[in-house]
């Protein structure tokens, strides 16, 4: 089921704010192309999904937004700046605007759920402790995860530690997060409640978020735009109910085959 938010107050109009570009992108590894000429936009205080059958490029996709992996060629665009050619002091001020929720979680296991949230406020910030320890308690309660505070990964379950990540790319308050298969690998009532809390979080904190997910039930939930790709190229960017009438033979049967 939809949240709250109206698809009414989220028409696009051309005034309407863009919070990731992404113009003619060509990439891939070593001499191999995995994006062909990629374009898309996602708007702000939306849920834009890139989806796709495995291997058709949307995570890579994703790493070249966060600039894991440059381009070939191509733009990419972040709240109205490009990056690619940013040097490291530049992109670390987009960096902060930012938050990643990794498949893995990708936790530190050395440490307690309350480091692993700190550690972005220790990184780019000089803020006091008592302050970053007041923050972590407000992102975990944000996430229903206020008795974690002193557990370690390990102690945590799967839908915890997704939970437990989401905090942590929460710290600083990005206007923008990004979701690599947030649910991959979590049982049905556990997606939903991330689901729910990703709606929440869209819909009372006006955040926006690119999601990378094959998931069509969480897809249908918490989608208001989609982007989806086949073997490297954009076959469809746009809204969800528009991607469900689009009469794309590769749309109509990931749908139909989930």
């Amino acid at each position: 089921m939809k949240g709250t938010h109206s698809r009414e107050g989220n028409v696009r109009k051309q005034e309407q704010d863009t919070v990731v570009r992404v113009s003619h992108l060509t990439g891939g590894f070593n001499e191999t192309k995995v994006l062909d000429d990629v374009s898309m936009i996602a708007y702000a205080h939306e849920i834009t999904a890139i989806l796709g059958s495995s291997g058709c490029g949307k995570t890579t996709l994703l790493k070249h937004l966060i600039r894991l992996h440059h381009p070939w060629s191509g733009s990419i665009t972040l709240f109205d700046q490009e990056i690619t050619g940013m040097d490291e002091t530049q992109f670390d001020h987009i960096l902060r605007r930012i938050g990643v929720l990794f498949q893995n979680s990708a936790l530190m296991n050395s440490i307690s759920v309350a480091e692993n949230i700190a550690i972005p406020l220790e990184q780019h910030t000089r803020l006091p402790r008592d302050i970053i320890n007041r923050i972590i308690r407000v992102k975990l309660h944000l996430v229903a995860l206020d008795d974690a505070i002193a557990l370690m990964p390990s102690e945590l379950s799967g839908g915890m530690k997704k939970r437990a990540a989401l905090a942590r790319a929460m710290a600083l308050d990005p206007p923008l997060l990004f979701f690599d298969e947030p649910t991959t690998g979590l049982d049905p009532v556990t997606s939903l409640g991330l689901d729910k809390l990703i709606l929440k979080l869209r819909d009372e904190l006006g955040v926006s978020m690119v999601v990378v997910t094959h998931m069509v039930p969480s897809i249908l939930r918490i989608a208001d735009s989609v982007v989806f790709m086949d073997e490297g190229r954009v076959l469809f960017s746009g809204p969800l109910k528009d991607a469900l009438k689009s009469g794309i033979r590769q749309i109509d049967e990931f749908f139909q085959d989930a």
